[in-house]
């Protein structure tokens, strides 16, 4: 089949909803630049590693329940994608802006409610639709376009650490309550706008979807094999998603327990090499490591989504949780920061790839019909990992200073072992490519 008779939308009209999309998700994205305030935060109010962390750990809770929800009401099809979109934006503006009132006031209950379950849900209304849309405007790049737009998400954290944040933080003097209201203020104009443009193809281009869906979704998996597609609906349907989530939850929970403390890691790291480095000097030394984590975050959704359409997804699982796996057991010997900070980049490239490469999973596994819902679903993984994987990490910081770092890496590798294992499981559609 030509990838003509795949595309019988106007390229002009795709490609706006896939950059709409992507500028959403930047929106969104800037959620992992968290570790960048929390220090400032402890500092100025007062709280523990562990209460500020459940601030992110909330965010990324709600963003996966909010997501399950939204990708429910996109399988109804009785809410316009556009609506869910635009409300999501705005809740997660409304999200900054709570949370401004909760530093001035210097309250953490009314930080937790803001920014973790009001800007949470926003999150995840918004997040869960550019994927599940740009997918049906792409059946024959779904795994590239996919990735292409997560890899927003990912770029987010560059846009917060090193110019939202900064520039805020300089024009108010420190002031963090008014730097939040007014990053509030400027989602609450970019993510709205960016969600009016998520709509679905048109009925007639898509009357052929279920005719597709058979070799569309072969195409896209690669090793995945069509009798795996056809069998999303009997009664192991639910058994091998159960198993795609413990995969996709392996590979979030290190990663994410990364994002929430990268900076202070690094830091920590800085300080034991240069006892005299300044506060400003290790402050730009995490945020430059949040900005790069960035960038590699990104790239791995965009890059490991395409190579996966090539080899498969069970594939490239396999090499991004066995890669990772090497990684974590060589980095409690590491006292080189930019060594340190380059093997961080590579586990989060590999964190965001499996972003980039899950959309297509569920949709090679699970068909076209069920993909919207099921990948909202699935993003309940990411509320597992955004509570255990930090929380993990803030307890091991609080209660074993001296060894949090090795403990958490050791710990990381071996739930990866498990992980890996799980990619050779033939409920999981594990082939080698011809």
């Amino acid at each position: 089949m030509t990838n003509q008779s795949l595309t019988p939308f106007p390229a002009g009209r795709r490609w706006t909803v896939a950059v709409a999309g992507t500028l959403l998700q930047t929106c969104l994205g800037t959620v992992y630049a968290w570790s960048y305030f929390q220090k400032p935060i402890m500092e100025q109010h007062g709280w523990k590693n562990e209460a500020v962390t459940w601030v992110f750990s909330l965010a990324i809770c709600f963003l996966g329940l909010a997501a399950a929800w939204g990708g429910l009401q996109l399988k109804k099809g009785r809410t316009e994608p556009r609506a869910i979109a635009i409300t999501g934006g705005l809740l997660f503006a409304l999200g900054h802006l709570v949370t401004a009132a909760a530093l001035w006031k210097s309250q953490l209950w009314l930080l937790l409610l803001g920014y973790g379950v009001i800007g949470g849900t926003g999150l995840g209304l918004a997040y869960v639709v550019p994927v599940a849309t740009a997918a049906r405007w792409f059946p024959d790049k779904k795994g590239l376009v996919t990735g292409m737009v997560v890899m927003g998400f990912g770029l987010g954290a560059l846009l917060m650490s090193k110019v939202l944040a900064p520039l805020a933080l300089r024009w108010f003097d420190g002031n963090l309550a008014v730097a939040f209201a007014a990053m509030g203020c400027v989602f609450a104009v970019l993510a709205p706008a960016a969600g009016a443009f998520m709509k679905n193809p048109p009925e007639h281009g898509d009357a052929g979807a279920e005719e597709r869906e058979s070799e569309g979704a072969k195409a896209s998996a690669g090793p995945v094999t069509a009798a795996a597609t056809a069998a999303a609906g009997d009664e192991g349907g639910w058994g091998k998603f159960g198993l795609l989530w413990l995969l996709f939850f392996c590979n979030i929970f290190v990663g994410i327990s990364i994002i929430s403390f990268q900076s202070p890691l690094l830091q920590d790291l800085l300080r034991i090499r240069n006892p005299d480095i300044s506060a400003a000097q290790l402050a730009s030394g995490g945020a430059t490591l949040i900005a790069c984590g960035a960038i590699f975050n990104g790239l791995g959704r965009f890059l490991w989504g395409a190579v996966s359409d090539r080899i498969g997804q069970s594939l490239a699982f396999t090499l991004m949780l066995g890669s990772q796996i090497a990684v974590f057991a060589v980095l409690p010997q590491v006292g080189s920061p930019l060594l340190f900070g380059g093997l961080v980049c590579y586990i989060l490239l590999c964190y965001g790839g499996g972003f980039g490469a899950i959309p297509s999973y569920v949709l090679a596994l699970f068909g076209e019909k069920r993909m919207a819902l099921l990948y909202g679903m699935i993003l309940t993984a990411w509320s597992a990992g955004g509570i255990a994987g930090p929380k993990f990490m803030a307890w091991l910081r609080d209660h074993r200073p001296a060894d949090a770092a090795p403990v958490a890496f050791y710990c990381s590798a071996a739930l990866l072992a498990g992980g890996l294992v799980l990619t050779f499981l033939p409920a999981l559609g594990v082939q080698r490519p011809r």
